[in-house]
């Protein structure tokens, strides 16, 4: 069971990075969905009962009188809006089935719109509902036309929006949508479906329940212009005092080509079957739509389960509102040579893609729920370090700017000259380390480490030479500025040679694995001694009275290294209890500003689930009653709730820490129990 929470956007379809659409408001028809940038993503939505029109989706343009909404429930694969329609009630579901254990299904880009209707007074009732789907979906900006188009497609009736000129994989960067391949509506042949104009169409079903191409003016049209199109469909969900009635729809997209990779387009992982169409893909969708149904439901429940068991009822919901954000941030492409390759984008950030820190983030969620697709987040990294086109002896720390993989373009623009210091050395070095760690404990076995050796060793020897007392270089939270001598920027390095350790020890490799950990083990002990600071662990060796939160341990806990004795976060987390505001404790001394996913780390590393709860239930907070009605943005100043900064990043997929500490503790314990400390 999880405890209530009003989500500041409300997820109803999400795809990937560029078809993600979600409700910014309390109630659906309060305004008009959104593209998790904010643009207008138009979805219309109404019914009749009993002849009488009333809204559930979209502004009050259309039509003033609105069904009144019970409840908006929020599970992890699933929105589930109930209202009151007159003597009905009506039921709306929004199911984007990204089971991450099924690279087919996660891949197809086709989400479901269940309609259910249930009489409230034991009568009969005629219930239909409509559907509509504006051209904004297949454009990036308003004056962008499209063309259009009505087929039948063996079951179904599909309706499509093509940007007229396709300027394929042609734009990169943040605020930008896609406009190119087609943007999908259909339903099956029992109900209708046409294209009509934006303004008779509805008003049409309005006045009398038609679906109506009345003053369609010819193609191609401008998008939220006058004499806008729009895909239209109809569905009769009638019921009786016995039946419920049900229909459902399928919105889907087809980008034809997903992203570029060293100059060559790749495919979408459903598409890279010679035989793939959209018209396949829709028909399978449509095939599976009950069982996926039910999949999805009882993946919700299993899911929603295990959190409430780890972490309490506010965890449940923050992980289950936290998953499509996640995963849609991320988009699952074919490689040139086959393997899945699971690429993130940093959405409204700096839009750069395969970000190694914000997979490092985001990673919790992918190895707990399917490893393979963290090695799809890390081979490409691994691939482009091992060639000519980097030079640097640590990692990248991104691929390009979305959706074009063609070499690292982060810089420090406060540095002309791109020294190693300008760039994020030990940062990238120890996240490679960690992730790749993570991967082999999931999987109780070291190969993925072994066949990245030469690459691992060497990020780890820059470790030992650079890593125990950084100096000026910028962190993942690049936000806060370079600084030197970071205390948990060491602590980063100092796990991440026990990890190095801790994969030498799994291969065989006894002499690697105690030479390593004896470093580890001596930079730790010295690691408390330069950071002690009295009742805490300072923000900077050279700074004291300085603090900060030292998510970056979270791993020795997660992996049971043991390299720390308990009582360092003891007291850390006693500390950090001292610095509470009323949305959580501030990243750092420096200002208010908080990182939810850092925290749940933090939090992770508590003794009990009582102290877990205590720490988690100040960011159940802030997404409840934070005023900024987007996709969960992860900074925000921890005394009023504002965002600060970004929204809709796959970064939450970090909320999932505590899911993947007990996950890797059940492995552990039944296969590996990890490098114990030397004597």
């Amino acid at each position: 069971m999880m405890a209530p929470l009003r989500p500041p956007a409300v997820p109803l379809i999400t795809i990937d990075p560029y078809t993600s659409c979600w409700s910014f408001a309390d109630n659906l028809y309060d305004q008009w969905p959104r593209h998790w940038t904010g643009t207008e993503f138009a979805l219309c939505g109404l019914a009749r009962v009993d002849g009488k029109p009333l809204r559930f989706m979209g502004g009050p343009e259309v039509l003033v009188d609105s069904v009144r909404q019970l409840s908006v429930e929020v599970q992890p694969t699933r929105t589930i809006y109930k209202f009151e329609a007159g003597a009905v009630e009506l039921e709306v579901t929004f199911i984007s089935p990204l089971l991450l254990d099924d690279l087919e299904l996660l891949s197809r880009p086709a989400s479901y719109v269940w309609f259910r209707s249930r009489s409230l007074d034991g009568a009969a009732h005629e219930v239909a509902v409509y559907l509509d789907m504006t051209s904004q979906w297949a454009v990036n900006v308003p004056h962008q036309k499209v063309m259009w188009k009505r087929e039948e497609a063996d079951e179904l009736l599909v309706l499509s929006f093509r940007h007229e000129l396709q300027p394929v994989l042609q734009k990169a960067g943040d605020d930008v949508r896609i406009d190119w391949g087609t943007a999908l509506l259909a339903v099956p042949r029992t109900a209708e479906a046409i294209v009509g104009d934006i303004d008779y169409c509805r008003a049409a079903f309005v006045a009398r329940g038609a679906l109506s191409a009345e003053h369609l003016l010819p193609m191609p049209r401008k998008s939220t212009y006058w004499g806008e199109a729009v895909l239209a469909v109809k569905l009769d969900v009638s019921c009786s005092a016995q039946r419920a009635g049900e229909g459902v729809a399928l919105v889907g997209y087809d980008d034809e080509y997903a992203v570029e990779y060293f100059g060559e387009p790749l495919r979408a992982w459903w598409r890279r079957h010679p035989e793939a169409s959209p018209q396949r893909m829709l028909n399978d969708a449509y095939a599976d739509a009950g069982a996926v149904r039910e999949r999805c439901a009882v993946f919700d429940a299993h899911l929603v389960s295990e959190a409430e068991r780890v972490g309490g009822d506010k965890y449940a919901s923050l992980a289950a509102l936290a998953y499509r954000q996640a995963i849609s941030a991320c988009k699952l492409v074919a490689a040139p040579d086959g393997r899945a390759f699971f690429f993130s984008k940093e959405n409204f950030s700096n839009a750069c893609m395969g970000t190694l820190d914000v997979n490092y983030k985001s990673a919790p969620l992918f190895l707990y729920a399917n490893p393979e697709l963290m090695k799809g987040m890390l081979d490409p990294i691994f691939d482009y370090c091992r060639s000519d086109k980097w030079r640097h002896p640590f990692p990248a720390h991104d691929l390009g700017l979305y959706p074009k993989a063609n070499g690292q373009v982060y810089k420090n623009f406060h540095l002309p000259d791109q020294t190693e210091v300008a760039q994020m050395p030990v940062e990238e070095c120890g996240n490679m380390l960690t992730l790749t760690t993570a991967v082999c404990l999931r999987e109780g076995h070291a190969k993925y480490a072994a066949g990245q050796w030469d690459q691992l060793t060497q990020w780890t020897d820059y470790l030992v030479e650079h890593g125990l007392d950084p100096e000026a270089q910028l962190v993942t939270d690049d936000f806060t500025g370079m600084m030197g001598h970071s205390v948990n920027l060491s602590a980063k390095s100092v796990v991440a040679i026990a990890c190095y350790a801790l994969l030498a020890k799994m291969q065989g490799r006894d002499e690697t694995a105690t030479k390593y950990r004896a470093i580890a083990e001596d930079y730790a002990a010295r690691w408390q001694n330069m950071a002690d600071d009295g009742d805490h662990y300072r923000l900077a060796f050279d700074r004291p009275g300085s603090w900060s939160q030292k998510y970056n341990l979270a791993w020795d806990t997660v992996f049971g290294l043991e390299l720390f004795p308990p009582e360092v976060m003891r007291k850390e987390l006693a500390y950090y209890r001292s610095q509470r505001l009323g949305y959580g404790t501030p990243l750092d001394s420096r200002s208010p500003a908080a990182k939810p996913e850092w925290a749940i780390w933090v939090a992770t590393m508590a003794e009990s689930k009582e102290v877990f709860e205590e720490f988690l239930a100040p960011i159940h907070r802030y997404v409840n009653e934070t005023p900024n009605r987007v996709p969960v943005a992860d900074i925000y100043f921890a005394h009023t709730g504002r965002r600060r900064a970004n929204q809709a990043r796959s970064v939450v997929g970090g909320f999932y820490m505590k899911l993947l500490a007990d996950r890797l503790a059940q492995v552990r314990a039944g296969a590996i129990t990890g490098l114990r400390k030397s004597k």
